[in-house]
């Protein structure tokens, strides 16, 4: 039988202890199902009260746990004022392109008082993923885990812990979020940055009023722990450090990686890293501060504060009345990226009898996309807060992605693209300029809906590159419906001759979320296996709604294995 999740709500102001769940006999090959009630909830975080919308009056929402092979179908009914869709993130959607959830791309929004039911399996994937609201700001509070199991009697590639606890960073608004990204907008400016981030919903003791709304992990000296880390985040990358220890990153985004020791881990919006904890094999006499803040690049103003969780000991002796010290984690300084760069260069892919790599070695089609801030002009009889009185925006090869007035996938399967979308979108940047170097004068982007079309099994190179415009900064750029390998970085200007050779087709990190380096760049390779039409953009979402997304329509193959089915009847339409 489907594990159905609750629609009572987590009392999460009163959560003191840690969100542990047991390895329980899920059996593989079963279908999984979840009711998603969209609902609005009063919370208070950091002296602020307010209605957030929610999940099932969860804050963070139900955690989804399934195993590989599994079916699971989520029926989700919207009870607010906001459109919304749900989006399965790292999921690889295999030939059911219809579930993966974006906004204007595999569907329209669920409306008020409308329903849908999400529809996939878990096809070849193991690991830690995520579910989010794909549609405006709503993921601020719209978000939860994923968690897959191996099927059963498959270990992992590690020693198995003693317990498993899901970390999912936030960002918390005292204003409503969605009114945030409309005021900068409509303005032109930047938005206004948030006021604390959490740990699991709770914003931790280093904020005001917040002493109780403080996670706690409790563990048991000896014991292993695998902590899930999810960046759910908003707008922000993340060091993550636990004072006195060091944690040993075994997966991300849902692929095993070959172990290696961190004190601190980075972690960008939209990605998740597993960890092994190793506690101490005796009492330390003493708790630990765990903690996240801000990896920042860009020139803009971001929200400098730090969540903090405890990691407390279990006493063998007994609880005692002694308070113990309290030891803080050194993190790394908020621009350090030589330490962002040394991290990321040494997750290399676990490829063993199990888990085969599958690097393109031959490519099909090359594309070079600049990822660039850039701006539109104000319009008339307006004043507007952007650069040089322009309002932001942002770009891949110029091209700010403008909304269709219908979803893609369905023009797409319907053979009806004329006036949703053209496939014109440029392989490389129109306008050469020495992209880390002095910007041009001209800043303004273009605006179209168009694609790019791919005939299925296409063997693809991506080179990603940053620019200096308004500002060198990283972007963590997301690809849905695939994965992708990392086969190459730097910093500068990519090199078409002398980069390629350096490239790394042995074990690199598989990945669906990566961060193209701030004044730098960074190349792909993916198989286009998946039919349907898949979404590629900044997870960092005020530069999604400043246009830096694009699209990649995958055509059928010739085998009925190669298709994609028909919608399903309830598909909303806009």
């Amino acid at each position: 039988m489907g594990v159905v999740s609750s629609a009572v709500p987590v009392r999460t102001l009163l959560l003191t202890t840690t969100i542990l769940f047991a390895l329980v006999e899920l059996s593989s090959g079963a279908t999984r199902h979840y009711k998603f009630d969209i609902t609005l909830r009063n919370v208070t975080r950091v002296c602020k009260t307010k209605s957030i919308v929610t999940v099932n009056g969860e804050f963070p929402g139900p955690k989804i746990v399934a195993r590989e092979g599994d079916r699971v179908v989520v029926k989700v009914v919207n009870h607010v004022e906001n459109n919304i869709t749900i989006h399965w993130h790292g999921i690889r959607q295999l030939r059911s392109g219809w579930a993966d959830g974006p906004e204007y791309i595999t569907q329209c929004a669920i409306q008020t008082g409308r329903s849908y039911v999400y529809n996939f399996t878990l096809a070849g994937q193991r690991g830690t993923f995520w579910w989010h609201a794909h549609a405006s700001w709503l993921r601020a509070t719209v978000y939860g885990a994923v968690i897959i199991l191996p099927k059963p009697g498959v270990p992992y590639p590690f020693p198995k812990p003693y317990k498993e606890v899901p970390i999912i960073f936030g960002e918390w608004f005292n204003a409503d979020p969605e009114a945030v990204i409309a005021q900068a907008l409509q303005t032109g400016a930047g938005p206004n940055v948030s006021d604390a981030y959490t740990i699991n919903g709770l914003p931790g003791r280093l904020y005001n009023c917040s002493g109780k709304d403080t996670f706690k992990l409790k563990v048991t000296p000896g014991k292993t722990y695998l902590l899930r880390l999810i960046n759910a985040a908003l707008n922000d990358e993340l060091f993550f450090s636990i004072a006195n220890h060091t944690v040993t990153v075994v997966e991300t985004d849902g692929n095993y990686v070959k172990p290696f020791d961190a004190d601190t881990v980075l972690v960008t919006p939209g990605q998740t890293t597993n960890v092994v904890l190793h506690a101490n094999p005796t009492f330390p006499n003493a708790t630990f501060l765990f903690a996240a803040r801000p990896y920042a690049t860009g020139q803009g103003t971001f929200d400098n504060t730090t969540t903090a969780g405890v990691l407390e000991y279990r006493n063998p002796i007994g609880s005692g009345s002694t308070r113990l010290p309290l030891l803080r984690p050194a993190l790394p300084s908020l621009n350090d990226t030589a330490y962002a760069t040394n991290f990321a260069s040494k997750l290399r892919r676990l490829e063993d009898a199990r888990y085969p790599a599958d690097v393109p070695r031959t490519v099909d089609r090359r594309f070079y996309f600049t990822i660039s801030l850039g701006a539109d002009p104000c319009p008339a009889n307006q004043t507007c807060q952007g650069p040089n009185g322009t309002k932001f925006a942002a770009s891949i090869n110029n091209v700010s992605f403008a909304f269709p007035s219908t979803a893609l996938l369905q023009a797409h399967y319907l053979a009806r693209s004329n006036g949703v979308y053209t496939t014109d979108f440029p392989n490389n940047p129109p306008f050469p300029f020495n992209y880390t170097g002095t910007a041009p004068h001209n800043t303004f982007v273009s605006h179209g809906t168009k694609v790019v079309v791919l005939p299925f099994n296409t063997s693809v190179e991506v080179v990603m590159q940053d620019t200096s415009i308004l500002g060198a900064e990283n972007h963590p750029m997301h690809l849905h419906g695939h994965n992708f390998y990392v086969v190459g970085t730097g910093f500068g200007n990519y090199d078409p001759v002398n980069d390629p050779p350096k490239f790394n087709l042995v074990d690199p990190v598989e990945k669906n979320t990566v961060g193209v380096p701030a004044g730098g760049w960074l190349v792909i390779r993916f198989l286009a296996d998946n039919p349907g039409a898949w979404l590629m953009h900044c997870h960092i979402d005020v530069h999604l709604s400043w246009g830096l997304r694009m699209a990649w329509l995958v055509n059928d193959g010739a085998l009925p294995t190669q298709k994609l089915p028909p919608p399903p009847s309830d598909l909303p339409r806009c």
